[in-house]
């Protein structure tokens, strides 16, 4: 009775959060540049951009992802957003992504390794080379607007990776915490008191 009594908050607070998830957009291009003087564009309140990053640079943090660079691809669909939440890997180095439309429909992208001979009923496939699939289904999603996914697939460049992928890690230390205990190996103490 009294672990369900503790239970009940978190699944009341619950639906809150998963509510709250998948409404972020992505940026629409690389940091704005900054001026001859060492000030940021105007109108930007954000530190002086630096130069975008290169390729290889971009193909290291794509690596650190999981994902393998060749098989990053994106589309462009008029109404439709990237979730930058959505970015992740498919399979063992495939590539995810969804887009999203006000209405609710969703688009999926997936690109992997393999050929477009087994693409499922319901999917645009496409094979932009050999030994590469780019696979796009949608939640809501008329056939036409797939296909004009599936047309406007490309290879990102750099700076268009630059607001998608999360920054790199700059922390080469374990974060310490202070709520272990100092010895034994380390697991909380659940424990209840007064109870056996």
């Amino acid at each position: 009775m009294i672990r369900a009594a503790r239970a009940l908050p978190l699944l009341l607070v619950l639906p809150a959060l998963l509510t709250a998830c998948g409404t972020e957009k992505a940026r629409s291009g690389p940091e704005p540049a900054a001026s001859d003087s060492g000030r940021a564009a105007a109108g930007s309140s954000r530190e002086p951009a630096t130069a975008a990053p290169g390729q290889a640079e971009m193909d290291e943090r794509l690596r650190a992802l999981g994902i393998a660079p060749e098989l990053v691809y994106v589309t462009e669909v008029p109404g439709f957003t990237l979730a930058q939440q959505s970015i992740g890997v498919n399979g063992d180095d495939g590539f995810s992504v969804a887009y999203w439309a006000k209405d609710g429909a969703v688009l999926h992208l997936y690109a992997e390794r393999g050929s477009a001979a087994d693409c499922p009923r319901d999917h645009v496939c496409r094979a932009p080379t050999k030994g590469r699939v780019v696979r796009l289904y949608g939640e809501r999603v008329a056939s036409d607007v797939l296909r004009r996914a599936a047309d406007a697939l490309h290879r990102p460049t750099p700076g268009e990776l630059v607001p998608l992928l999360p920054s790199p890690r700059t922390a080469t230390a374990p974060v310490q915490r202070g709520d272990l205990p100092p010895n034994g190996d380390g697991a909380p103490d659940n424990s209840v008191p007064g109870s056996s």
